[in-house]
């Protein structure tokens, strides 16, 4: 973890399309360096797991942070992606065990539980972003009630097209790089089936993959 100036943090969010793109990663850019220039922003690399804190919440200034929980069971279930200007942290979950990991390389901004409570604006700002957060949450428990495991695959990754992706020729680029476990996971199906569908999914056409490991959603 690398403690990083304000001034220094990219702080882009991706539209989710073309024509608004630039020009909103400008105004959320702007809005959150002045809103948060006062507090210290900390840089992880991907991969990296967020120490978390009774006390303490992180806003997402770049990148995207998976959250998870581990079941008795020793499985791995995944409870949301906090993308750009999202909130997560333990007193906004009763969800025990909780983990945040660093799906790409990320900035992120600690804010104490007494710091929050001293800036309205920021309480307001916040509030917008859990919001976003429920929507998700909702998002994600309406596709897990769909009974074939292709259906949910298919809706969780154009869920991640509206939340993650970039535009390109061919559809959208999901941003980050979600392993078949990672899927596996997410949709409560074993790791194996992952891989079968998406193979299946690309040989329709439906979505492609990169000689880097990222997905393009083709459809939707």
């Amino acid at each position: 973890m690398v403690l990083i100036k304000p001034q220094q943090a990219g702080l882009a969010l991706k539209s989710r399309t073309v024509e608004t793109s630039r020009n909103s990663s400008v105004t959320v850019r702007e809005h959150l360096n002045h809103l948060y220039q006062n507090f210290p922003v900390h840089s992880f690399h991907r991969g990296q797991n967020i120490p978390l804190e009774d006390n303490q919440i992180w806003i997402v200034l770049r990148g995207v942070v998976l959250l998870n929980t581990l079941h008795p069971s020793g499985d791995e279930a995944l409870l949301g992606l906090a993308v750009p200007s999202m909130p997560f942290g333990v007193p906004l979950t009763q969800v025990n065990p909780y983990s945040a990991m660093t799906l790409s390389d990320a900035e992120l901004l600690p804010l104490t539980l007494d710091e929050l409570h001293r800036s309205p604006t920021i309480q307001q700002a916040l509030n917008q972003q859990l919001v976003r957060r429920l929507k998700q949450s909702e998002s994600l428990t309406a596709l897990l009630g769909l009974r074939r495991v292709e259906d949910r695959l298919k809706q969780f990754l154009l869920l991640l097209s509206q939340s993650v992706g970039e535009p390109c020729e061919q559809g959208h680029l999901l941003s980050v790089r979600l392993t078949h476990q990672h899927l596996a996971n997410a949709l409560g199906t074993t790791r194996v089936t992952v891989t079968r569908i998406l193979n299946q999914l690309r040989s329709d056409g439906w979505l492609q993959i990169t000689q880097g490991r990222h997905i393009i959603v083709c459809a939707g």
